[in-house]
């Protein structure tokens, strides 16, 4: 994701175990898997569904809380039970066994609802499921899933998933995963999605719109576009960069971890691009035919890597995700033949010097975890551990890191370590000064390429 939003503080004790979503998820299970049965009538905003959900029991349950904001729960059945008691109340949907489950124990979850989708408040502004002029876009992130599914919303839970919508013929429908089925009935299409690979629920998304669709492979990695007929020559010369982006990235970071990827172009505007599982979504205003906003294709396809595949365990670890992804904008920019890795960091250091400093990059707290100055200051981090390990062995880290947490979730203490072990000498000033301190660290004068490239 690219961008900068402020908010409000969390409650004392969080509900589900994540201090910057305090009220949402729920610690005492994790998610094995979603399947979803989506209705939806565009003109109405009408939306009829099934949850299918299996779930592992963390502990001892009494209860099994659940997210799910503006959408009625009719009907709860647990293992079978069609008559399982259950409570809703805004944002949270309840259900209770009839007799504790065990501590390690599976349970399946049938949970039919409706509603009118929309999207829901938040301190980081509107998220969730919205209707565009003509269409949908789903940004689930961070707490914007429950707005059209019931789930475990926090990012450290990762589950996969089968999705499976219907709507009117005329629309294009791109969901989480890859499409494995399509039918029309009665001017109606149903498009079944299937996830293989365990996923966090900010990271699932439905499109809805009137898309043409344009594909090519790349080193056995389809990218496919879906966008407006109309926007056609802005997208193809906009988007003609990535394959050799792809290349980039691969040889920087590893092996492509998904199957395939995806960007949805909408008809409408956005204010900012945002990054799913194996995609990512970018307003009209995003893409102008000239690559005007040639860094952020960059950004959300290094996401992939960094907070799609090595997902945060929670939010306070943001700039791992936002870090590492902006810091591949500036990779991008030097093998593209424009300005240098280190040109960009040493002039963003010059900018974040005169910039407030009141942001600890370790824990920036929710207000601040979307800021710019996160994504600056985490890219600069990991140009100063470039500059300290070298150029051989700070690719190998990023390689190590992909690989050993591939499709896992990882905390800032995760990558510190793994750093270390590959170091010649201690890190921990290092890391302290960027990660702890308020005040911008100094970057070395010491160029990475005088100490050996890749």
């Amino acid at each position: 994701m690219s961008r900068s939003k402020n908010g409000g503080q969390p409650a004392a004790q969080p509900v589900g175990g994540e201090p910057y979503a305090p009220a949402s998820g729920d610690t005492g299970w994790s998610a094995l898997h979603y399947d979803l049965e989506l209705e939806y009538r565009m003109a109405t905003n009408r939306l009829d569904a099934v949850a299918r959900i299996s779930g592992r029991a963390e502990r001892e349950l009494t209860a099994i809380g659940l997210d799910l904001v503006g959408l009625k729960a009719s009907r709860v059945s647990l293992d079978g039970e069609r008559r399982t008691q259950h409570v809703q109340r805004p944002g949270r949907l309840t259900v209770k066994p009839a007799a504790p489950i065990a501590a390690g124990q599976d349970f399946a979850l049938e949970i039919a609802y409706a509603g009118s989708p929309a999207p829901r408040r938040s301190p980081w502004g509107l998220v969730g499921w919205e209707e565009l002029e003509d269409g949908v876009i789903v940004a689930s992130q961070p707490t914007g899933a429950p707005t059209w599914y019931p789930c475990n919303d926090r990012p450290s839970d990762k589950a996969t998933y089968r999705i499976r919508v219907t709507t009117e013929q005329g629309y294009r429908v791109v969901a989480t995963g890859a499409l494995v089925e399509e039918t029309t009935r009665s001017g109606r299409t149903s498009r079944t999605f299937d996830c293989r690979v365990p996923v966090a629920s900010y990271l699932t998304t439905v499109q809805i719109g009137r898309y043409v669709r344009r594909a090519t492979v790349h080193d056995e990695v389809p990218l496919v576009a879906f966008y407006p007929p109309a926007l056609e020559q802005r997208v193809l010369a906009d988007l003609a960069p990535l394959p050799r982006m792809l290349a980039c990235f691969v040889e920087r970071f590893g092996p492509y971890p998904f199957d395939d990827y995806t960007v949805v172009v909408t008809a409408d505007d956005l204010e900012i691009p945002l990054e799913s599982v194996a995609g990512a979504v970018f307003g009209a205003n995003l893409i102008d035919g000239r690559g005007g906003e040639e860094r952020l294709v960059a950004h959300e396809l290094a996401h992939q890597w960094f907070g799609n595949s090595v997902g945060v365990a929670g939010w306070q670890h943001i700039w791992l995700n936002e870090g590492l992804a902006c810091y591949a904008e500036w990779l991008w920019s030097e093998a593209a033949g424009r300005e240098t890795t280190d040109a960009l960091a040493r002039a963003h250091h010059r900018r974040l010097s005169g910039l407030p400093q009141d942001i600890v990059l370790g824990d920036p707290g929710p207000a601040l975890m979307f800021d710019d100055r996160i994504y600056k200051r985490g890219a600069l981090l990991v140009h100063a551990l470039r500059l300290e390990l070298g150029d051989v062995r700070f690719f190998g880290l990023l390689h190590d890191w992909t690989a050993l947490r591939v499709h896992a979730t990882a905390t800032t203490a995760d990558f510190r370590r793994l750093a270390g072990k590959i170091a010649d000498a201690p890190l921990d000033a290092l890391f302290d000064a960027w990660l702890q301190e308020r005040a911008l660290p100094p970057l070395p004068l010491v160029s990475a390429r005088r100490r050996g490239s890749r």
